[in-house]
């Protein structure tokens, strides 16, 4: 029998029933592909028993935009101040060095704000080794610092 000639509700069935195994296909292959053990290419795997792998030099765990980061971040902690912007960057033996611009006191207008440079040290995860104000000056006078 032709299917448009069966029940509606037959039809209705065996719709519901395809649906179902496919569901079941799905589902089985997503496990399929959790369940699967993760391993290094061939290649990879056998240079790395043979002793022939090259170490890759270390990389500190925080590169220099994250580091300014960081350091703008302890600074606004510290001082309850926003940070203006970033004055310098420095990688250092134990981690970075970094200059930090703060808005000490707005004033009106905003030419003669009171503007302070903070040096903050971080290890190379990023932890506040050490931080001081190392200059305060008007926003106006900024060229006539050096």
């Amino acid at each position: 029998m032709p299917p448009e000639e069966r029940p509606r509700e037959e039809r209705r069935r065996e719709e519901r029933h395809d649906e179902e195994r496919h569901d079941e296909d799905r589902h089985r292959d997503e496990r399929h592909h959790e369940e699967r053990p993760r391993t290094r290419p061939r290649a990879e795997r056998d240079r790395h028993e043979q002793g022939h792998e090259r170490e890759r030099p270390r990389r500190s765990a925080l590169d220099a935009r994250g580091a300014a980061r960081s350091a703008a971040r302890h600074v606004e902690g510290l001082t309850g101040r926003a940070a203006e912007g970033v004055t310098s960057l420095e990688r250092g033996e134990d981690g970075w060095i970094i200059g930090i611009e703060v808005v000490e006191t707005h004033r009106i207008p905003d030419s003669t704000d009171i503007l302070a440079e903070y040096q903050v040290e971080l290890d190379d995860c990023g932890e506040l080794s050490s931080y001081r104000r190392t200059e305060r000056y008007y926003r106006g006078r900024g060229e006539d610092r050096t």
